[in-house]
């Protein structure tokens, strides 16, 4: 029998209200076999090809399947949509055979040619349906030359020239196959229309309330143990942790360190952690202003007491960072740098060569965002240790969906510094998209601190073609140590990722590439 989803509206009013006391035990208040998630932000789109935050994400990678995915736990490959795969020995031809008889949620077909399909409309400029972009992190696949229909059941994939992040960028959420008879229907508005072949498939969306997802009966991989999902978006976190508290979530995301103990505490409670591949960064205008001298950006990661902002504010939930290269990607992390010292009298002197002493900056901040860290704190205490050395920094604090329309299209003429975090599952993915010359905003790419250096460009285009594990290994650390030098970000904290959830709620798990992956998971 189908839930009728608009019926939990008082319900989930009620439960919004129920705020009690920190140490008061929670009642379940949250519908039998329906599983409440607290998010941190109201989604811009789950549209997977048009979403760029791991708020999105998290919602779509529980509608959607990809061709391959991510065995739980792990960053290992594994079959999805498509059953093998063989690849050619020059690294250019990827040939995939799917899986037979799956459809989409709205019935139509999963084939070879809903694959070129979802391909085509990020990559083809002439693609009929190119126009229900934009389509920022279509970077992943920029290697794609062409997908071809072979057969009902076999694509195969064309690259100009190998590129080793392929299979992981296929595993992640831009590579998460959509219906094409939704798009043809829904054209901009698929992102508020949802349709792929996922556990779960779409019910509602009420904007700044909640968007609901049901359990998909004939799910290839077997129906789903939960009825439903409720995703709610609760920006600020002290609410979260009192939803928690009161029973109106099951599962509180990006828990604030001061209350994790309070929950570690609690039998009521499961706390969980992990660590993946996340860095959390100051974006630094290299463009105009002060910090377009690299002895002013140098200055400011001195001036920064990072072992106090990992250890006092994130209480021990993230480690101090020191490059672009998170050290979760052991293999390429370069272990020779290490993060800028707390020198704030280095910090001055760097600062006086510069003739940038008492530099006014405008700090661009977010209540909270995919990834953020406790971001108003965090901020307010990069301020204080700024003004320490001399150095005036406005706030300006936005809400995290405006907070990227301000950040994305680049800080020239809006601030000096912007916070930013990203999750990633590969180690080309944010010095691709962030520091590369062709990454600027204007280029369609997430490069907003406009960093240049070719030597950079050169390295990273190297090591996205190299087959050669060791030598990409090498390339890699290479530019962690060019970049850690040239300074473009405040390098502050890879985070230890953290989720809390209630006793009754089984096989949770999170997970490295800091998806949420519900389709597992039972609620008592």
């Amino acid at each position: 029998m189908t839930r009728n989803f608009k019926g939990l509206a008082p319900l989930l009013m009620a439960t919004a209200l129920a705020l009690v006391a920190p140490m008061a035990p929670a009642q379940a208040q949250t519908p039998p076999n329906v599983l409440v998630v607290g998010q941190i932000a109201e989604p811009a789109s789950l549209d997977p090809a048009v979403s760029t935050a791991a708020n999105d994400f998290r919602i779509a990678v529980n509608m959607y399947d990809g061709l391959v995915r991510n065995k739980p736990g792990t960053l290992e490959i594994e079959p999805a949509l498509a059953t093998d795969w063989a690849i050619s020995d020059d690294g250019l031809e990827y040939t995939f055979n799917l899986r037979e008889g799956v459809k989409f949620q709205d019935g139509t077909p999963f084939n070879a040619d809903a694959v070129k399909f979802n391909f085509d409309r990020m990559l083809k400029e002439d693609s009929p349906y190119a126009d229900t972009g934009p389509f920022p992190l279509a970077f992943f696949f920029s290697s794609v030359e062409n997908v071809d229909v072979v057969d009902d059941l076999t694509v195969k994939f064309t690259l100009n020239e190998p590129f080793a992040p392929f299979m992981s960028n296929l595993a992640s959420p831009t590579g998460l196959i959509v219906s094409p008879a939704a798009v043809e229907k829904f054209g901009k508005d698929f992102g508020r229309n949802p349709v792929g072949t996922g556990p779960f498939k779409f019910e509602e969306w009420q904007s700044n309330s909640r968007v609901v997802v049901s359990r998909n009966e004939d799910y290839w991989d077997g129906p789903a143990p939960l009825e439903a999902v409720i995703f709610r978006p609760i920006t600020d976190a002290n609410t979260r942790v009192a939803e928690m508290l009161s029973g109106g979530i099951d599962v509180l995301l990006e828990t604030p360190p001061d209350n994790l103990a309070q929950f570690r505490d609690d039998a009521n409670y499961q706390v969980m952690e992990a660590v993946g591949p996340h860095v959390w960064y100051v974006m630094l205008n290299a463009k105009d202003g002060p910090f377009a001298d690299k002895k002013v950006r140098q200055a400011v990661n001195y001036a920064l007491n990072k072992e106090s902002l990992v250890n006092d504010v994130l209480q021990g939930t993230a480690d101090v960072s020191a490059g672009p290269i998170p050290p979760a990607f052991n293999w390429a992390y370069n272990e020779d740098v290490q993060p800028y010292p707390y020198d704030p009298e280095k910090a001055k002197e760097l600062l006086a060569e510069a003739g940038a002493e008492g530099a006014k900056l405008t700090f661009l901040v977010t209540e909270g965002g995919s990834g953020m860290l406790d971001p108003v704190p965090m901020g307010t205490a990069i301020q204080a240790d700024l003004a320490a050395v001399g150095l005036d920094v406005e706030i300006k604090t936005y809400e995290w969906n405006t907070f990227l329309s301000e950040v994305n299209p680049g800080l020239e003429g809006k601030g000096d510094m912007a916070e930013m975090a990203w999750m990633t599952s590969d180690p080309d993915t944010l010095p691709f998209l962030t520091l590369r010359t062709a990454a600027f905003p204007d280029e369609g790419g997430f490069n907003s601190s406009y960093y240049s250096n070719p030597e950079v460009d050169e390295l990273l285009d190297k090591a996205r073609v190299s087959t050669d594990h060791d030598e990409r290994a090498d390339l890699y650390k290479q530019v962690q140590k060019i970049v850690h030098d040239d300074a473009p970000w405040l390098f502050v904290a890879n985070w230890k990722q953290n989720a809390v959830v209630t006793a009754q709620v089984g096989a949770f798990e999170l997970q490295p590439d800091f998806s949420l992956n519900l389709r597992d998971v039972t609620k008592q």
